[in-house]
């Protein structure tokens, strides 16, 4: 089993821009784009930094003059203020910029975009070089996924290796949420069936009717066992 990689659900349709893009280019773009931020490239399509929204506002935030440097200034109110003087895309642009390779898969990108607190991210091939957007409503586009196909790798793939043949455990799905009914063989694999089926791609949540045939979590061995949900 494996997750939907990055490369399947990324926008592609990119605008970018060179790092001696002026002030005035970026926010046009940015307007005929509608979009809020722009990666920022060498050339050789090499990503250096975004530019948002943000980082052009600054200049409206220092557009009265009336907030003086001081020796106390914080860091980031310092490179606001340096921001806000800026006039090409070098001087505005966020950088190091959080980037995406193409070829990891959902569940990372999702991961990466929560512990950056980012929107959406450029995406790169192995030589950093800039072949699309995602974001996280396209990484959402994973629950979008037919419940025929949901079924068909829980039956056809999950079971098939946990040893489970398809007489034994009765699965429906209906928007994305999995019903499992039937019997296993030890009361372990149940929380084991769950947490996998919860894993597939397109699984909104799972809904477990099942029974055992042996509590093995109560023989000698159970002290090697741990729940997995």
């Amino acid at each position: 089993m494996s997750h939907a990689k990055v490369s399947t659900v990324m926008t592609t349709d990119v605008a970018s821009v060179r790092p001696d893009t002026s002030f005035h280019e970026l926010t046009q773009l940015l307007a005929e784009r509608k979009v809020s931020a722009v990666p920022v490239v060498d050339h050789d399509g090499r990503v250096l930094g975004v530019v948002s929204e943000a980082d052009l506002l600054h200049k409206l935030e220092f557009a009265d003059g009336l907030s003086g440097h001081s020796i106390l200034e914080r860091p980031v109110h310092r490179l606001a203020r340096a921001k806000a003087d800026g006039q090409l895309a070098r001087d505005l642009m966020t950088s190091p910029a959080v980037t995406v390779p193409a070829g990891v898969s959902v569940v990372k990108a999702a991961r990466l975009l929560e512990s950056q607190r980012v929107k959406r991210a450029p995406v790169v091939d192995d030589g950093g070089r800039l072949v699309g957007i995602v974001s996280r409503a396209d990484l959402l586009k994973v629950f979008l996924r037919p419940d025929n196909d949901i079924q068909r790798e829980v039956v056809g793939d999950l079971l098939h290796r946990l040893w489970i043949g398809p007489s034994e455990l009765a699965v429906t799905v209906a928007d994305g949420v999995v019903t499992l009914q039937g019997e296993v063989e030890q009361r372990s694999l149940i929380d084991l069936v769950a947490r996998l089926v919860r894993s597939v791609d397109g699984v909104v949540e799972v809904l477990t009717d099942l029974t055992y045939a042996v509590d093995d979590t109560a023989s000698p061995e159970a002290r090697y066992y741990r729940p997995l949900v």
